[in-house]
């Protein structure tokens, strides 16, 4: 689709014209004429329109263009007067950096939240009832994009382009105009495919990472073909992200840094969690269960997964292999130890210090590291033909092994559920680790990560082998929910809870054999008194059931 006249000349071309860097960088001389200046793109976005970042767990996101609008908007007052106020439906892969979507979040300008989402000011949107927020599998956002589900506006115009606007970042552009990505991959094909007009920040801050990432075309059914991968480092498709030249409106020259921060350090708690895991994956491979390398890996966010990664690059097992969401810090640490073999992710959210050190040596990984799109990373096809061992941290586990992960006390988004469903429901190990409990401002145990029955449920019963806490590890496979009760909360549960919740549990199972009722015991009256309770007093240490 061709960018109307009108739009074109509302631009003005960068007057000091491409740098050195972004000549080196644009390998397309038709893309070095739309050069823009990020405010001079800003106030072409209209109310209620579009818009698709790429991004991916805060790596890989544009950062000029959404700062410029959101500084367009503050300096002219837009959003005191509802005849100018300026909202727009986001959409993007996972979670982006906290100075660009935080801002818009806290300036009011997200209408609508599109898949997955960390961070307070915007969970604090959400649960104001400003921000509509639709949580969605990361593996299901690119293909229902591309259906076109997500439009609701009357008369859009093409519906093959239900976007308005695609922002996304890269680190070169080839001959052919097509995107080179950074760090991430995510959604950022599907984005640019369902867009009508494209601005491209090109990050020369960043390495040009041609050769790091696995590009496949998105087809819908009946056209759809199986990806022929057997093995994390198979290779089926292209270095970069095709992309129409007609649609491309500016390019942008970005100098900036993934705001990524910290990784959450390790604790003991989470050094015991991870010891208690690698034992247990030491034991399926002494039972014959999972050959010597294991079978490949996925692991989530947090210092959790962070020290399993630790203990593996210390651990008995070589050459593993990784098929995962997102690589963190340790995973440098995996490889550097030589007993990771492969790892393919759709993200690397390091540190913003490990992204220095990556950044200057990345072509020493580059053969042993492998990006692809969201949608074939979380693919439920891939994920249970190569036989993924997933681990991933919930809010709270039930004594039944039902999971939440995003909503607290059943109603408080805190963050998408991301892929962490896609992973659990389809590997052939699904493991969900946690601490056994949390402080809060009066008790240093106050919330029990193991509660009679969940406030929310994300992923179920049906989904989950393992629970693992700092207490120990809870193998729930082929056990029926009155044989998994009683081991959850013998092995998972902190001791300051255990019997109120055997008691629970006891009590349960009396009334509703009596009733005839008894598969998976519950009294509804108290299923949710620790939580209700928590409100009450500051704690879940309830003094009676009754």
């Amino acid at each position: 689709m061709l960018i109307a006249p009108l739009e074109r000349r509302s631009i003005a071309v960068s007057s000091a014209g491409p740098s050195a860097e972004l000549k080196e960088r644009v390998h397309r001389p038709g893309y070095l004429k739309k050069l823009a200046k990020p405010e001079d793109l800003a106030p072409l976005f209209k109310n209620d329109d579009y818009v698709g970042w790429s991004g991916f767990t805060g790596v890989g996101y544009p950062k000029l263009v959404p700062t410029a609008i959101a500084d367009y908007v503050e300096q002219n007052n837009l959003q005191n007067d509802p005849a100018t106020k300026k909202k727009f439906h986001l959409f993007v892969g996972a979670s982006v950096g906290p100075e660009v979507e935080e801002r818009w979040a806290r300036l009011d300008m997200i209408e609508r939240r599109y898949p997955h989402q960390v961070g307070k000011e915007i969970a604090k949107g959400i649960n104001a009832g400003r921000i509509n927020f639709v949580d969605k599998h990361l593996s299901m956002f690119p293909q229902d994009l591309t259906y076109g589900y997500f439009s609701l506006k009357k008369n859009h115009g093409d519906p093959r382009r239900p976007l308005d606007w695609a922002i996304v970042e890269a680190t070169a552009i080839t001959e052919e105009g097509w995107i080179v990505p950074g760090a991430s991959v995510g959604a950022t094909p599907e984005i640019l495919h369902t867009a009508e007009k494209i601005i491209i920040e090109v990050n020369t801050h960043i390495p040009d990472l041609t050769g790091l990432h696995d590009i496949t075309p998105t087809l819908l059914p009946p056209h759809r073909q199986p990806y022929l991968i057997t093995h994390p480092s198979n290779r089926i498709g292209e270095t970069a992200i095709p992309v129409d030249p007609d649609r491309v409106l500016a390019i942008v020259e970005s100098k900036l840094p993934d705001n990524t921060g910290d990784n959450a350090p390790e604790t003991l708690t989470s050094r015991a969690i991870a010891e208690h895991l690698i034992d247990f994956l030491s034991q399926e491979v002494k039972a014959g269960r999972m050959p010597k390398n294991l079978l490949p890996l996925q692991s989530g966010i947090g210092n959790v997964a962070n020290s399993i990664i630790g203990g593996l690059a210390n651990g008995p097992f070589e050459n593993v292999q990784v098929w995962t969401e997102v690589l963190q810090d340790t995973f440098v640490q995996f490889i550097n130890s030589g007993k990771l073999e492969f790892a393919t992710a759709t993200s690397l959210r390091f540190s913003s210090e490990e992204f220095e050190r990556f950044y200057v040596n990345w072509k020493d990984y580059k053969d042993r590291l492998l990006l692809r799109s969201q949608q074939v990373a979380n693919s439920p096809e891939i994920i249970r033909r190569l036989g993924v061992i997933a681990m991933n941290t919930p809010l709270e586990v039930d004594i039944y092994a039902h999971a939440n992960s995003t909503c607290a006390l059943g109603s408080r988004m805190l963050n998408g559920i991301g892929g962490s469903a896609d992973f659990l429901r389809n590997a052939k190990l699904s493991i969900m680790h946690t601490p056994s409990s949390r402080g809060t401002k009066t008790d240093p145990t106050g919330i029990s990560c193991i509660v009679p029955f969940c406030s929310h449920i994300d992923q179920t019963e049906h989904d989950l082998d393992i629970i693992v806490t700092e207490q120990g590890l809870a193998d729930v496979r082929g056990l029926a929910p009155r044989e998994r009760a009683p081991i959850i909360i013998q092995k998972c549960a902190h001791p300051d809870y255990r019997d109120i919740l055997m008691e629970y549990y006891e009590r349960s199972l009396f009334e509703c054999l009596k009733a005839g009722s008894g598969h998976e015991p519950h009294m509804l009256k108290n299923a949710l008194k620790f939580h209700t309770y928590f409100q009450e007093h500051g704690t879940m240490k309830i003094d009676k059931w009754d």
